[in-house]
């Protein structure tokens, strides 16, 4: 029986959520399919990392420890990753859809000839047929994919489904990788990382988003942002808002933003263009304000709120502070 390869990632010295989410599709195929779940944890040092993902989905882990793996050298990455192809014989191999994951998963793809799916949002067995859903044209329609290949790559979304959170029975094994450097043409020379504005949206519980309808860039500070503080909450936006350079794009919520999945979802004057609804949808109770009455945010709304939010917003944040005291 084939089985399924999660590819983990590292950041600051932990496995990303990202992957503890492949981890929730991969159990998910297994118990539709029958496939083995098995992973790759490689770096520098990961014998803790990899027995810890080992308990929380991963299957059958395989640490590749090795100094050229620390840092993301996309050719040591590739053969580390087609060893593990090798050991784990899977016919699906999971990526995040991350920078590294568009960096490694179309190269794995092509050196195995395999069928390569990005961004996919789920993943389901339909009998022997694995079938792969992602969003199209700009996310107004979405696609449903079959592969004829044996072996497929696919890349998922980051936040398209929650991370894996119960404890599973796992192993670990250590996956020999043999790397030489004066064989690599590819050299790793340091990590910038850009300059973060606000909060991680993928981690925040409770999102206050504003639209066009907020009317001007002062009002994200003077109307959504104290609403977002009394809530313990994040600011977010719609891409009009971060077209127009009222907020950077971090703050962006959308299939071509973040996609979110807080436990309350406030939208401020967003009309809801469907690029938006599906960066949110998954949002546990969701609160719409606008003022148009027949506006498309409504129609994924638990509660809907026909006002000006400019009125309605401060109005709320008051009564908040009021009652907190």
């Amino acid at each position: 029986m084939p089985s399924i390869l999660i590819v983990t990632e590292i950041q600051n010295g932990k496995i990303r959520e990202a992957s503890y989410e492949l981890a929730s599709i991969a159990q998910k195929i297994s118990s539709e399919s029958g496939r083995e779940v098995k992973s790759l944890v490689m770096g520098k040092g990961v014998d803790a990392l990899a027995d810890e993902f080992s308990k929380k989905g991963g299957g059958e882990v395989y640490a590749a420890d090795d100094d050229l793996l620390e840092n993301n050298n996309v050719e040591a990455r590739a053969i580390a990753i087609r060893a593990a192809i090798e050991a784990s014989e899977a016919d699906l191999i999971l990526f995040s859809n991350t920078p590294t994951g568009w960096d490694v998963a179309p190269r794995v793809a092509a050196g195995l000839d395999a069928g390569f799916v990005s961004d996919c949002f789920s993943i389901e067995a339909e009998g022997e047929t694995l079938v792969y859903h992602r969003r199209v044209f700009n996310g107004k329609l979405d696609a449903t994919i079959s592969s004829s290949s044996q072996t497929v790559v696919a890349t998922v979304q980051p936040g398209a489904v929650p991370a894996f959170e119960d404890s599973t029975d796992g192993s670990v094994s250590k996956l020999d990788v043999s790397l030489d450097a004066s064989q690599l043409r590819v050299k790793f020379v340091e990590v910038k990382a850009a300059e973060t504005t606000g909060v991680d949206l993928g981690k925040a519980d409770v999102i206050i988003a504003g639209g066009r309808g907020v009317g001007k860039e002062e009002n994200f500070n003077e109307v959504i942002k104290p609403l977002a503080d009394i809530l313990g909450g994040a600011m977010g936006a719609s891409r009009p808002v971060v077209d127009a350079g009222w907020l950077p794009h971090a703050y962006q919520v959308g299939s071509s933003g973040q996609v979110v999945q807080p436990k309350l979802y406030i939208a401020c004057g967003i009309s809801g263009a469907i690029q938006h609804i599906m960066g949110m949808k998954g949002s546990n109770f969701i609160i719409a304000i606008n003022k148009d009455a027949d506006a498309p945010i409504f129609e994924v709304a638990n509660l809907g709120v026909v006002a000006d939010l400019n009125e309605m917003v401060p109005a709320l944040t008051k009564a908040l502070q009021e009652a907190k005291g």
